[in-house]
């Protein structure tokens, strides 16, 4: 399996990156809907349309893209030489990457709140917690790109 990873790097990189592109752009995108949401009656074919976006979002584009990411990762970090497990910088992405998980496990939270007209959370919440993946998303690059 090593050898085969080794021989088609370059190919799971650039699939690694193409999918982060995919799953950052959802994490972008999907909490400016909810801002969008928290601006429109429910019961309203407007509220149903987003609804449906998000969902679609979430569950076509984010969650293949999120998996993908994973899976290509973790064949490149398992390969031998390619992370040095007692650098700091590589424990520093983990972590943000978790938290990025949670982010998007959020996100279904807040997706599932809204189909149930259950939203509890205010235009300004989901402002701010549109920032969220570009905090991490600027860690994880620098951890991996920098490595201080």
């Amino acid at each position: 399996m090593t050898a085969f990873l080794v021989t088609h790097l370059s190919w799971i990189l650039a699939l690694h990156v193409m999918a982060f592109i995919s799953w950052m752009a959802g994490l972008f995108y999907l909490p400016r809907l909810f801002v969008y949401h928290t601006q429109v009656r429910p019961g309203t074919e407007e509220y149903a349309r987003l609804t449906l976006m998000e969902w679609r979002l979430l569950h076509q584009i984010m969650l293949p893209a999120m998996i993908v990411t994973f899976l290509t990762g973790a064949c490149m970090a398992a390969l031998p030489g390619v992370v040095d497990w007692h650098a700091a910088w590589w424990w520093t992405k983990l972590i943000a990457l978790v938290f990025l998980f949670g982010f998007q496990g959020m996100c279904g939270r807040w997706q599932r709140a809204f189909a149930r007209d259950d939203n509890t959370h205010s235009e300004r919440f989901y402002r701010i917690a549109n920032e969220v993946p570009t905090l991490l998303m600027m860690v994880i690059v620098i951890m991996i790109v920098v490595r201080p």
